[in-house]
């Protein structure tokens, strides 16, 4: 398969008042043309921080110590910032968690969504408020014509998430970056807006990389998942691998962390134990081992490597080692995921 992006050995550091904080540490990835990619973790694993590279967004204070990001062959890093201002927002679009804070709320609507194409693609002004009033129908916005003239305020939550989409894909991207796009959103508009994505996906054929911590959303919307955890890729697979033969304790720990309609209002979701390790200081070893139940004297000692699974499936954990003992995952846990994609399969149908 063609791959429109690759991410190589990236390194990541912010300078903070205590010292330096490594965000992230030896990341590599790849998205296929076509293709829609899910990074997850928990909040802090470096999973936004990795897109805002590739986005060239990244705060001030960041500094990209070494690595390689690129973009149909380019490395998007040594790219000019004038070329790559064109470059973002053309052939790169991105989709933010909080769509109130992307528009500007003193701007009309359509007046956003056509400043696009006129920055952009150097479209006339006319052409570009017909083609925003197109997208605007496009991502299902009633009365397009009527609230073209609105302002942010006046839009409801996933209304608003539906004029980014439609800024996003106003310039024809081909590779489409969603920043947690419906953490803000209740359950059934957050269903509507995954749909549209995805619609949209197949019909543009974009290749899409999709940040979340929501395991369930990855299940309806990803074909490969890379899980994070303090700054690097701790399992890789496709969905099938990652929800039905997942082999980090970490990835295992998300799983058994996600409720399940059977959830009963007096149940208790299974949680991590511990904290995520400070990264003023990374730990020695797998950062995970201080909250891993099955952790061994070598992970506080030695950094596991990527293990292969099979072709498509890999993780660094030591418990894939030919020497270590053989653990099985905790059979509560098999029947939760099990339960969780029986649920996934009768949403999907």
């Amino acid at each position: 398969m063609e791959k429109i992006l690759e991410v190589k050995n990236l390194h990541i550091h912010f300078n903070a008042f205590a010292g330096a904080v490594h965000a992230i540490r030896g990341v590599d990835f790849h998205l296929n043309k076509g293709e829609t990619l899910a990074i997850v973790g928990e909040s802090g694993s470096g999973k936004s921080v990795t897109t805002k590279a590739v986005t060239r967004i990244l705060p001030e204070n960041a500094v990209v110590d070494s690595g390689e990001i690129l973009y149909k062959g380019r490395d998007l890093l040594q790219i000019p910032d004038k070329e790559f201002a064109s470059l973002r927002g053309s052939e790169i679009g991105m989709i933010f968690q909080d769509p109130l804070s992307a528009l500007d709320p003193v701007m009309r609507i359509g007046k956003q969504i056509a400043e696009t194409l006129v920055i952009k693609q150097k479209m006339p002004k006319n052409e570009a408020a017909a083609r925003a009033l197109e997208l605007m129908k496009a991502v299902g916005i009633p009365e397009a014509e009527k609230r073209f003239n609105e302002y942010p305020f006046q839009f409801s939550g996933g209304m608003r998430q539906r004029i980014v989409i439609a800024i996003a894909l106003a310039s024809n991207p081909e590779l489409l970056i969603c920043d947690e796009p419906t953490t803000a959103l209740d359950v059934t508009i957050q269903s509507q807006i995954l749909e549209l994505i995805k619609k949209i996906q197949r019909e543009k054929n974009l290749s899409v990389i999709f940040i979340t911590h929501d395991l369930g959303v990855v299940a309806n919307m990803a074909d490969r998942v890379y899980v994070m955890y303090a700054g690097k890729i701790v399992e890789a697979g496709t969905v099938e691998d990652i929800f039905y033969d997942p082999r980090h304790p970490y990835t295992w720990s998300l799983l058994a962390s996600m409720p399940s309609l059977e959830t009963k209002g007096s149940s208790k979701l299974m949680v991590i134990p511990g904290t995520p390790p400070n990264m003023l200081y990374p730990p020695k070893g797998d950062a995970f081992a201080p909250r891993n139940h099955y952790a061994m004297k070598i992970d506080f000692e030695r950094e596991p490597p990527m293990f292969k699974v099979s072709d498509t499936h890999y993780a660094a954990t030591w418990m894939l080692h030919p020497d270590a003992p053989k653990v099985e995952m905790p059979a509560e846990l098999k029947e939760r995921i099990q339960q969780q994609l029986k649920e996934a399969r009768e949403c999907n149908e």
